[in-house]
């Protein structure tokens, strides 16, 4: 049978539970496999004799079988094989005496065990690694890794001697060094789970290395495969040891693995980027890590394959830049309404904001499709940049639309642009001195300039634009057609068209035949957007608002739906380092947005200990003096209530400490009540491996009612939103919010994103030190929008000093989102800040790290450009242009997580 890279592993492994083991780690061809990297590699094992060892510490020996037996064991089935071994010959070589050991092996299983009998034959030369215990006085290892010695090998020269080599095959070393320097080096150590070890995953890999190379033959079946899998390697059948290599392999130079390796598995990098890196060839990298014969050998192997997948995803991402620019694409050079709206705005415009509409304007008015990723910060004028380029795009007779990922959002979105366009006509363009006292980023400078332009006849339009989130148009489908009717008569330039799942049937009609229509108009839509129905014939820009919530194949269901392809401005609040962008959005250009508007006064953060009475006291005395003087506080809990195990702990308490906030004695005694309940009914505070484990997360549905019994917020209500709430209700409850009927607002992180409301100057964040950098600053930013003073609260069970306590310090110290995000990346790693799939997780960049490969990333860039520059098609380099189509093929996820 010829084997491949893709070849299934279930076509050349008849054991079915392991097939399926592999499976369940994403590990389904031969490919797979060999790209399945550990992540770390074993100490290699020491060699010492029977009398130099050490109880507990693993070692490696040779040794003959002196005797073995079979024991039935009734009482708990199965059986228990014993071997005497003797290490005589290896002990004189280590100038000590020779001495006995006892090798023990348990399975359920009788065709494991006949296996092992005929392995450990009386007279056999066995070489071992284990770790030795003593029993009954008796040296003993128990389940130790062992491998076989070829008959008749002398100790000094390696050669048979006198004895036909019947079958290679049988044994797993040619001679008893080979065996001892094979068990002894280092092994790779395997992610693995509860349905395959370490070690049978290595077993596994190394076996497809020699099927690949020619020298191997299918892997065992399941006659051998029935031991428990606690067993150490071998019992999976037949196989050699954990995962042993052809016999005498100590040096890759000529051996036969590595030659036949190299047929099977051609180079990726070109030679001449290998050669100058000093890289090894991909067959001997993989042979390296999967089988290194030193710990150098390995590292070495690993920078190989980390500098492969850069070198790949470079040049996908510059293909991928480069191959856009042959579509074409919608000019969008009417620039007069959008310098209308700009004028009209009554505040200005930061240097930043300037900078990047005229950027976007350069692109949009090229016959090609511009496609720019803009990140800034909470509240630095995205929307506000966006908007200009959709009335470029609107001016210039075709259509644009906007995409958020929550309906919340998409109605402050329809509610907010509705309002900055109604003032296009209506307010004054000369000098305005109180044009500069206004926030470039405050809704309520906006809706002053909507109201002031819109006609006074119309009170409800002023209604709409003034209540955007209880008014907004997804309420009813009557309430959807005035808001439509109202945004085309204030405009009377551009409809702002709003499209959501949760529309009435006829509103949503309207607005599809609107958008149908190719009429000029920028449309405000959530995923609906993507839906099959959506049609906007004359499409020419599409802005996706938090890229990081939508998948490609979203994103690129818009770019399709029509043969012009549009533009493309993706936005993010998330702040992301300019080495992340640059290596995981390498095929957009990238702009910033740092300077946050005049006016924004910059937020207070503390950290609050959580079993500080006196410190959380004062807290919520000052947020009830923040009330009182008409402002809004949120307060942030990981969990819905007490029951939900979905975020984390499943524990019953939810918030048992909060008692000792106040010097209530009635809430004192209703908190210790809860909080001996707590004790009766939670977990031991003792993980299986005897660490302590965390403490409970608090919920809404606890905080909300313990909250609202303390003393310094007698007389205010108390509003919850989550997740589970339906959008009815999520409207409501924003709106009463707004308005101040419920100024306190206890919610989940569903509040990250799109809830913006001026008079919130508080936020309290329960089980700080349980959330990321990046989703604190998201957090934090919700707060501070209307220019006046405001806090931030971390509530912390944190150990001071401890690692927990050293991110919370970085968010007190620092308002700088890209600070934040580097830290964050350092602490938890690019996968938890960016998402699995951009951080490799499902996107084929298994060994890439942003952080720490920063000079790889450029350096790989550097020379993919000038690759492409000379080959564009990649058509001299056959195998990488083979390696870049799989990579945009089955991982467009690099660009952005699904």
């Amino acid at each position: 049978m010829s084997i491949t890279l893709n070849t299934t592993m279930s076509s050349i492994m008849t054991n079915k539970r392991r097939v399926g083991a592999l499976k369940s780690l994403g590990v389904v061809t031969v490919g797979d496999a060999l790209t399945y990297y550990p992540f770390r590699v074993a100490d290699p094992v020491p060699l010492r004799a029977l009398r130099e060892a050490r109880i507990g510490e693993r070692m490696a020996f040779s040794a003959s079988v002196r005797g073995m037996r079979v024991v039935p064991m009734n009482v708990r089935r199965g059986y228990r094989l014993e071997a005497v071994v003797d290490d005589g010959d290896f002990a004189v070589s280590r100038h000590v005496a020779g001495a006995a050991a006892r090798l023990v092996f348990f399975s359920y299983k009788k065709q494991y065990v006949d296996w092992l009998s005929m392995r450990l034959r009386s007279g056999a030369i066995v070489v071992i690694a284990g770790e030795p215990s003593e029993f009954n006085g008796q040296l003993q290892f128990t389940h130790p890794e062992i491998m076989t010695v070829a008959p008749g090998s002398g100790p000094a020269d390696g050669e048979y001697s006198g004895v036909v080599q019947m079958s290679a095959l049988k044994y797993d070393a040619d001679t008893v060094e080979a065996g001892l320097r094979r068990i002894s080096r280092p092994r790779p150590v395997y992610h693995a789970s509860s349905r395959i070890s370490s070690e049978h995953i290595h077993e596994s890999i190394v076996q497809c290395i020699e099927l690949l190379a020619g020298t191997g033959q299918d892997l065992p079946g399941d006659a051998a495969t029935e031991a428990p899998q606690t067993m150490k390697p071998m019992e999976d059948g037949g196989i050699s040891g954990a995962g042993t290599a052809p016999a005498g392999a100590e040096s890759r130079s000529g051996n036969a693995v590595a030659v036949g390796l190299a047929r099977a598995i051609p180079d990726v990098l070109p030679e001449s980027v290998r050669e100058s890196n000093h890289l090894l060839h991909r067959a001997e990298a993989f042979l390296a890590i999967h089988d290194p014969l030193n710990t150098a050998d390995f590292k070495r192997a690993i920078g190989t394959m980390r500098y492969e997948e850069a070198f790949v995803s470079q040049t996908a991402l510059l293909q991928s830049r480069s191959n856009v620019r042959k579509d074409a694409a919608l000019p969008c050079a009417g620039v007069a309404l959008r310098d209308r709206f700009i004028e009209s705005l009554p505040f200005p415009l930061t240097g930043g904001q300037r900078e990047v509409i005229n950027d976007i304007g350069v692109d949009m008015a090229r016959e090609y499709p511009m496609q720019r990723l803009l990140q800034g910060e909470v509240g630095s004028g995205k929307t506000v940049v966006a908007v200009a380029a959709m009335l470029q795009a609107a001016g210039s007779g075709h259509q644009a639309v906007l995409v958020a990922p929550t309906q919340v959002l998409a109605e402050q979105h329809h509610a907010t642009i509705s309002a900055m366009l109604c003032a296009i006509d209506g307010v004054e363009t000369g000098d305005d001195p109180s044009r500069d006292a206004l926030s470039p980023n405050d809704p309520a400078d906006l809706i002053k300039a909507a109201e002031s332009a819109a006609d006074d006849g119309d009170a409800k339009g002023r209604t709409a634009v003034k209540h955007p989130v209880k008014h907004s148009g997804a309420r009813s489908g009557k309430q959807d057609g005035a808001a439509h009717a109202q945004s085309d008569a204030n405009t009377r330039h551009v409809p702002v068209i709003l499209l959501t799942g949760g529309m009435k049937l006829a509103a949503r009609r309207r607005a599809l035949a609107l958008a149908a229509s190719g009429d000029p108009c920028i449309i405000v839509a959530t995923h609906a957007a993507f839906s099959k129905t959506f049609q906007a014939p004359n499409l020419a820009l599409v802005v996706i608002d938090e890229q990081h919530r939508f998948g490609v194949e979203q994103r690129e269901s818009l770019r399709t739906k029509n043969d012009v392809v549009p533009h493309l401005l993706v936005m993010t609040a998330t702040p992301i380092p300019r080495t992340a962008a640059m290596t995981w959005f390498g095929d957009l250009d990238i702009s910033w947005l740092t300077e946050l508007p005049g006016g924004r006064k910059p937020i207070r953060t503390f950290i609050v200990p959580e079993d500080d009475g006196r410190m959380m006291g004062s807290m919520f005395a000052h947020i009830r003096g923040r009330i009182d003087a008409g402002e809004r506080a949120y307060v942030v809990c990981p969990r819905i209530d007490a029951d939900d195990e979905s975020d984390g702990d499943d524990d019953t308490s939810g918030a048992s400490q909060i008692g000792v906030y106040d010097d209530s004695d009635a809430y004192r005694r209703e908190s210790a009540t809860a909080a001996a309940n707590t004790a009766a009914s939670a977990p031991s505070q003792e993980d299986g491996d005897g660490a302590p484990s965390r403490p409970p997360l608090h919920s809404v549905a606890e905080i909300e009612r313990r909250l609202s019994s303390l003393p310094q917020f007698r007389g205010v209500r108390f509003a919850t939103l989550t997740g589970r709430d339906d959008d009815a209700t999520k409207q409501q409850v924003m709106a009463d919010f707004a308005d101040g009927a419920t100024p306190v607002l206890v919610a989940t992180t569903v509040i990250e994103v799109g809830v913006d409301v001026p008079q919130a100057s508080c936020i309290v964040i329960f089980d700080a030190d349980r959330y990321g950098l990046s989703q604190l600053h998201q957090l934090r930013g919700r707060v501070g929008r209307g220019g006046t003073d405001s806090w931030a609260f971390l509530i912390s069970r944190a150990e001071d000093g401890g690692p927990a306590q050293q991110r919370l310090q970085v968010i007190q110290g620092t308002l700088d989102g890209a600070q934040i995000a580097q830290a964050d990346l350092e602490f938890r790693g690019a996968g938890d800040v960016l998402g699995d799939a951009q951080s490799g997780g499902k996107s084929g960049l298994k060994l890439l790290r942003v952080v720490k490969d920063v000079k790889i990333i450029a350096d790989a860039r550097e020379r993919a450009g000038r690759l492409l520059a000379d080959d564009p098609d990649l058509s001299g380099e056959v195998e990488l242009a083979g390696a870049v189509l799989d990579f945009t093929r089955g991982n467009e996820t690099f660009l952005t997580s699904s």
